[in-house]
């Protein structure tokens, strides 16, 4: 039997290999959540879904999913938090956007929202903040592997793509 959240996973690293120009890695991070991954051996992925059809979709974060965030940030670096909002999209926040929804004081439960009206980008809110900005839906899984990079001579930055 192909448990729920194998349907919403699927879909991530599907498109995450569709869209990508380059061969990708992609392992089970170890942890008892079923939720986490690591890609390219650097870059964190935590997924949570919800399988509420329409927007705004509620994603629940126990105490321990922030724990093992925080431990997939301190082991690689990069970690990102991929939100499956039902059949509609996938948001995707980078580690410091995350704190800024959910603070480094960990309650047992906490919880981001994330609405988002017809051809529109998401509102994406939390516990303990929102992120003053909204979310494109194209963000995913470009955001993943773009880099900024600060030229010393000329002080200008210039991001980073391999994505189509």
């Amino acid at each position: 039997m192909i448990r729920e959240f194998e349907f919403y996973h699927g879909a991530v690293l599907a498109k995450l290999l569709h869209e990508s120009d380059q061969s990708i890695t992609i392992q089970p991070f170890p942890s008892e959540s079923n939720a986490s991954y690591v890609v390219n051996k650097n870059i964190g992925l935590f997924i949570k879904h919800s399988a509420k059809r329409m927007s705004p979709w509620r994603f629940s974060f126990a105490q321990e999913h922030q724990d093992e965030i925080l431990e997939m940030k301190n082991k690689l670096g990069e970690v990102f938090l991929l939100l499956v909002c039902g059949e509609d999209g996938i948001v995707s926040l980078s580690f410091d956007e995350l704190k800024s929804l959910l603070n480094e004081a960990h309650d047992p439960v906490e919880w981001i929202s994330v609405a988002r009206n017809k051809n529109t980008h998401y509102t994406v809110k939390g516990s303990d903040g929102d992120l003053g900005y909204k979310i494109s839906h194209k963000d995913f899984p470009r955001k993943l592997f773009e880099k900024e990079v600060v030229s010393p001579e000329t002080k200008t930055s210039k991001v980073f793509s391999w994505f189509k």
